[in-house]
């Protein structure tokens, strides 16, 4: 029995990112031994027997079906948002004015001017220790995450390249059917915000330094998609037909661009982004490298639990050696099983709500902020702007 202060949630949205912090929220203080004890008092949804079935199968205590009446409720302390991006902004800033800490899915909101609202509220909001965070989730992968901690240890020196890459094959059917993922007024744009926006956050969280430049290209492969269709995981099968109707895809498909980071008390490093939803083959292949003047890292989270790495010290003729992430002394695993047995996606978004609950009960700000989210917001727009005006370079 935990005698911890209980942090009543009350989440909006539970679809896929839905039924990943349901877990997280559940498992979290099973696990580790936290200030406040999460209680998943309420899930919001617009249709009743959608969130009735939901909040059944997820383990809530009761349902809404307007996320105002969750945020009006006296036994609700924190608001998790899992819901399409044209929503984030008014919800995130309804909770924290109404005294409620906020958990909100990246993108943190569909432009700059949202995210900036949002981190003006968040910012006010602290002042009288109502917190926020946006859930960029994989910086807390172990082996992400002790990419970091060798980075700041000045394990690779002074940082000169950054290679990232978000590759999955979800779309790759030119007849999979339209989804509010395809839709610009929902998502903001396409595999650029949905996964780019993962590489953007952990570049600069592993490096330590911010992008200031971009030169881009945006592309957009299949105009056209089915409107119905047999939705299959988050892709599909489309409604083909010949009198089917077809809607147009508002964004991108893929996002390349290049990138000079600011590097602090060094001179900044280069990069090259890369993110797309159809690299046949790819499942979800977020890959990191970062090359320093000391050594160099790698990561793919098709791997999750290794991080490739080299020490030109230590053995330069070796080349990279793999570090299996899953010993006492790496990040958060030691909370998990015996050394050798891996971690899963899951686990992700559970140290995400271990590290934002004992931020709250410590009453200081968890990371990464709004303000760390309107950073990577602005890489975004800057991204979307130089490839609307053939690549020209375009700082952020």
């Amino acid at each position: 029995m935990t005698t911890a202060k209980p942090l009543r949630v009350g989440m909006v949205g539970y679809a896929f990112m839905g039924a990943a912090h349901s877990h997280a929220w559940r498992t979290a203080p099973r696990f580790f031994d936290l200030p406040l004890q999460p209680q998943l008092t309420a899930v919001a949804g617009r249709k009743a027997d959608g969130v009735r079935a939901a909040a059944d199968k997820l383990g809530w205590g009761s349902v809404e079906t307007d996320w105002r009446r969750l945020i009006d409720r006296d036994d609700i302390d924190l608001i998790d948002i899992c819901t399409p991006g044209n929503t984030h902004a008014e919800i995130a800033i309804a909770a924290l004015e109404a005294g409620k800490h906020v958990l909100c899915e990246k993108p943190l909101a569909n432009s700059v001017e949202e995210a900036e609202l949002m981190t003006h509220a968040a910012e006010t909001a602290a002042k009288s220790g109502v917190l926020s965070m946006c859930g960029f989730s994989y910086r807390r992968t172990p082996a992400l995450a002790l990419a970091k901690r060798f980075v700041d240890q000045g394990r690779l020196g002074d940082i000169r390249h950054v290679r990232a890459q978000y590759l999955q094959d979800w779309l790759s059917d030119a007849n999979a059917p339209m989804t509010w993922r395809l839709d610009k007024s929902k998502s903001g744009s396409g595999s650029l915000g949905d996964i780019g926006a993962h590489s953007i956050d952990a570049a600069q969280w592993v490096t330590g330094q911010n992008i200031t430049g971009v030169s881009a290209m945006l592309e957009t492969f299949v105009p056209e998609r089915p409107l119905a269709g047999d939705m299959v995981g988050l892709g599909g099968h489309g409604d083909i037909s010949s009198d089917a109707p077809r809607g147009k895809v508002t964004v991108d498909d893929a996002a390349i661009f290049s990138a000079r980071f600011d590097g602090g008390a060094s001179a900044g490093a280069i990069g090259v982004f890369e993110a797309t939803r159809y690299a046949l083959g790819r499942k979800n292949a977020m890959r990191l490298e970062v090359n320093g003047t000391k050594g160099s890292l790698a990561f793919d989270f098709e791997e999750m639990n290794v991080l490739s790495f080299y020490d030109a010290a230590e053995s330069p003729d070796a080349g990279f050696r793999r570090i299996f992430v899953t010993e006492p002394e790496h990040p958060y695993v030691v909370n998990w099983w015996p050394t050798g047995h891996g971690l899963g996606y899951e686990h992700g978004f559970t140290h995400q709500v271990v590290d934002l609950v004992t931020a709250i009960g410590e009453g200081r700000q968890p990371e990464p902020s709004f303000a760390d989210a309107l950073q990577v917001q602005r890489v975004l727009a800057a991204v979307e702007s130089s490839a609307t005006h053939s690549s020209q370079w375009q700082k952020v």
